[in-house]
């Protein structure tokens, strides 16, 4: 198995997490303004080491469902939250009732991580685990969103580097 955001024995493994947006990197537009923040615990564009924990500060203006998806420095996507319910505010992943973490691990350099909220349940079936390249993560994601009207939906992206 690789060592990229794997969730064994109830810690999940984040290989090389870079979240924030950078110049290069495009996002779906959404004008819903729902996400009001979403950030690593140490900030956008932090550095991390191998074997350290992170935790993410997402922040919306309405109650509803969120996905973390990551991108590691070598093209693997991954999901961190499927469809969890979160209410308005600010939330911390891993909540203190998960029974995982974000541990990283290989391969180093930027991660990013993108926050696909919805404020009802997003019913598209769509995988994000495997290797993409940028136009295929954002292709993902518009096909996860596609079935939700624009006011209810918004997406938001940050990174971090691994070292």
């Amino acid at each position: 198995m690789k060592n990229v955001m794997l969730l064994t024995l109830g810690a999940l493994a984040l290989s090389a997490c870079t979240v924030a947006v950078r110049p290069g990197v495009s996002v779906t537009a959404s004008s819903s303004n729902l996400i009001a923040d979403l950030q690593p615990d140490r900030g956008e564009g932090s550095t991390y080491f191998v074997g350290e924990r992170v935790r993410f500060r997402f922040t919306t203006r309405a109650s509803g469902y969120v996905t973390l998806v990551s991108l590691d420095p070598d093209g693997y996507g991954n999901v961190l939250v499927r469809d969890t319910y979160v209410p308005a505010g600010t939330t911390l992943f891993p909540r203190p009732s998960d029974a995982f973490t974000f541990d990283l691990t290989p391969p180093r350099g930027v991660q990013r991580v993108r926050a696909i909220f919805t404020t009802n349940r997003a019913t598209a079936q769509i995988v994000f685990s495997g290797r993409y390249d940028q136009n295929g993560w954002r292709t993902y994601t518009d096909t996860y969103l596609q079935p939700v009207g624009a006011s209810q939906r918004d997406v938001a992206e940050t990174f971090f580097t691994i070292r």
